[in-house]
């Protein structure tokens, strides 16, 4: 049963990885080289549907690594898997202070209602995921690792 968890855990966290990876450096340049106002409003839109999703994914994939942590205690890899999950906890940390708080203005803005600093904001949510993106990475190689 443990086996199945672990495996169960690092693919998770693994998908998760690759989409927020997808987001940083192939989503959010191709909307930033939309024309005109297509490519705000394609952040909105991602940010309501994404914005949906990744708290669930996030908090789901740190209740899986800290139960694969107690589970497999007194097995080779443990410390991983507890870095892993410590990672976990700042990616949840640094998506409350810093990320959910822009994602929330942003899902919100049209043309029409967006503020002139918009660019300057969706630019910093932006170098704070770069940062996310790091983080969950290193996670994922954790458990990754704790695996062989």
């Amino acid at each position: 049963m443990l086996d199945a968890l672990e495996v169960v855990t690092t693919v998770v966290v693994g998908v998760m990885v690759g989409v927020e990876f997808s987001v940083a450096f192939v989503i959010n340049p191709i909307l930033n080289a939309l024309p005109e106002d297509s490519g705000q409003l394609g952040r909105a839109h991602g940010g309501r549907m994404l914005g949906a999703v990744m708290p669930v994914w996030y908090i789901g994939s740190l209740v899986l690594a800290a139960i694969w942590a107690i589970a497999g205690w007194d097995r080779p890899g443990t410390s991983l898997v507890v870095v892993a999950a410590g990672l976990l906890v700042l990616s949840v940390v640094m998506s409350l202070l810093l990320l959910v708080p822009i994602n929330n203005r942003g899902k919100t803005w049209t043309p029409e209602s967006r503020p002139d600093d918009w660019k300057e904001q969706m630019n910093r949510w932006d170098r704070w995921h770069y940062v996310r993106v790091a983080v969950i990475i290193a996670a994922f190689a954790c458990l990754a690792a704790a695996l062989v």
